[in-house]
């Protein structure tokens, strides 16, 4: 409640700082190429980066040169850095972010990640250097100097139907009636969603000429830590047992909790988002993997990618998460037609 007004006056920051770039005042900057926003209204995780994976592949199995731009939220490096040339991973987490490097880890040979607060500079940058015919900018609803060719938003359909106050009273980022912006929303986690239409039906409420779609989140691949840290392919031999202990640090980890609970692993411990590991940390975690008798670790993609450089005794495995259209043709076509 003592939060309220300062949420208010974001709010209200948020709206004259929209309006200007409605008016003109405040202008919005041509990439140079076609241009695809993937962001969110709402703060945590609501599983942008593996939509973020699958729109970038997308465009790269239609021949485009890809490049993503971020900024590379929790990085200790400031300034332009390069994440990936397209061909190799060239940064570690602590300098690139986790996400970004996530990101370089799965997109390995197909995309191009550069980390930078000024993404419009960044992609003059990516397209002298690169040749890319496509950005897409990471977490860049809010982003608005970059203009855009198409804006998907991702929203947690296991939130609160009200979608919150306004920071830092609550989860916005901008007024909630700020969606109307959006050309397509992702309802994600929608396998955990009980009232998935009423959600879609709010959604519509504020924006009645939005593609609507819905995302589930699905393991990809399994790898132990070694062969993902190298880069080696996933190990089919890899299985979740009930005796499998899971950490991570993530906005939103219901549905890597959910999904290994079908496999029996139910026991767990949980870090704050963007979590940056030690050598403590580790000795915590196979602590408690042992007092809940469990011989193994699992953990994230996101996760692991901060693991590089520490010792682990225990065999830890990693969950690469992918994203699930519902309608997937229609998701392809409205991307490729940006």
């Amino acid at each position: 409640m003592l939060l309220s007004p300062l949420g208010w006056l974001y709010g209200k920051i948020a709206d004259i700082r929209n309006a200007l770039y409605d008016r003109g005042a405040l202008r919005s900057h041509d990439l140079g190429a076609k241009t695809i926003s993937i962001g969110n209204i709402t703060t945590g995780g609501t599983g942008k980066t593996p939509l973020v994976a699958h729109v970038a592949e997308i465009l790269f199995d239609a021949g485009e040169k890809v490049c993503i731009l971020t900024r590379g939220y929790g990085r200790e490096s400031s300034g332009r850095v390069l994440v990936s040339d397209g061909e190799q991973v060239l940064v570690d987490a602590r300098t690139g972010g986790d996400e970004p490097v996530e990101l370089a880890r799965k997109l390995i040979g197909k995309v191009v990640i550069v980390a930078d607060a000024d993404r419009v500079a960044a992609a003059a940058w990516a397209k002298e250097n690169f040749g890319s015919t496509v950005f897409v900018l990471d977490d860049g609803f809010q982003h608005r100097r970059a203009k855009r060719d198409l804006d998907i938003v991702c929203i947690d359909s296991t939130a609160s139907l009200s979608f919150g106050n306004m920071l830092p009273a609550g989860n916005l980022r901008e007024p909630i009636g700020n969606l109307e912006r959006a050309d397509a929303v992702v309802l994600t986690r929608a396998e955990l969603s009980s009232s998935i239409e009423d959600f879609a039906h709010s959604v519509r409420e504020i924006n009645s000429s939005a593609h609507i779609f819905r995302a589930e989140a699905r393991f990809r691949a399994l790898k132990n830590l070694n062969s993902f840290l190298s880069g080696d392919a996933a190990d089919p031999e890899l299985r979740i047992t009930p005796q499998t202990f899971a950490f991570c640090g993530l906005g939103n980890p219901q549905s890597f909790l959910t999904m290994l609970a079908t496999y029996g692993s139910t026991r767990f411990v949980q870090f704050s988002d963007h979590h940056r590991y030690t050598q403590n940390n580790i000795q915590e975690i196979e602590e408690g993997a042992r007092r809940n008798r469990c011989d193994a670790l699992i953990t994230t993609a996101k996760d692991a990618v901060k693991l590089e450089g520490l010792k682990l005794e225990m065999p830890c495995v990693v969950a690469e998460m992918e994203t699930v259209i519902n309608d997937p043709d229609g998701f392809r076509e409205l991307v490729l037609s940006a």
